[in-house]
């Protein structure tokens, strides 16, 4: 099947036919996509600061769509935006982003209380949840390195807490598959475009957002209960009122 029919970019009435498609041939529905997610071990190394009411992250793990909505569920971020990393402010669009050819990977940049939820919780729900770490070039559906697995740290406590967390999860064979996620520096971050904010609770019942997106903040829910929130912290004020 053509790349061109199963990106997230396609029409909602694509998706719609695509989905009907794997559900009558294979028997495929939302529900599977929880069976991907777990909890994986807390990071043996991590950074729980005292004397500093926000700290960033970007992460990158596919669509941004989902990794946006997962962490706008999570008790002390305050926001979560998506966007552009690891290319240039000129090719920071989304048109160009999808060529996979700019260097950069839909990223998210979360804001959060380090004393609250720690960096190191940060990528364990990262790791969890939010996104498939041992899928190169790709998540799900949708293929090309803009959706690469990438940690963009932000500085060298993060980059020593993120390299050790990958090294102890490798080690402890916790995927099938060995890890791919890039530990980077801090490049720098471009926020997308407005109409991709929220998106996950502005368009619930697209087939995309049902069928990826939805089951990763019910896996958040379910196996970090005391780390979620019920209602996402959002950008816009129409998410703002749904």
């Amino acid at each position: 099947m053509s790349s061109v029919w199963i990106d997230h970019r396609m029409t909602a009435i694509s998706r719609l036919s695509l989905l009907g498609l794997l559900v009558a041939l294979f028997g495929i529905s939302p529900t599977l996509a929880n069976d991907k997610t777990m909890v994986v071990p807390a990071p043996l190394v991590d950074d729980r600061r005292q004397d500093a009411t926000a700290e960033t992250a970007v992460l990158a793990g596919g669509c941004f769509w989902g990794v946006q909505a997962v962490f706008q569920h999570v008790k002390g971020v305050s926001r979560a935006v998506s966007g552009y990393a690891g290319g240039t402010k000129e090719s920071a669009t989304y048109d160009m982003v999808s060529s996979g050819r700019t260097g950069h990977a839909e990223a998210v940049e979360i804001t959060f209380d380090p004393r609250v939820v720690s960096y190191g919780t940060i990528l364990r729900i990262f790791f969890s949840v939010a996104h498939n770490p041992t899928e190169l070039n790709r998540q799900g559906p949708d293929l090309g390195p803009q959706y690469r697995s990438a940690i963009f740290t932000q500085d060298a406590t993060q980059r020593r807490i993120a390299e050790a967390y990958v090294a102890q999860l490798d080690k402890a064979g916790i995927y099938r598959r060995r890890i791919v996620t890039q530990v980077n520096g801090a490049d720098p971050f471009y926020a997308a475009e407005a109409y991709h904010q929220d998106y996950a609770t502005l368009h619930p019942r697209e087939p995309y957002i049902v069928f990826h997106d939805l089951p990763k903040i019910e896996a958040l829910k379910r196996l970090f209960a005391a780390s979620a929130r019920s209602k996402p912290v959002l950008l816009t004020k129409a998410g703002a009122e749904e």
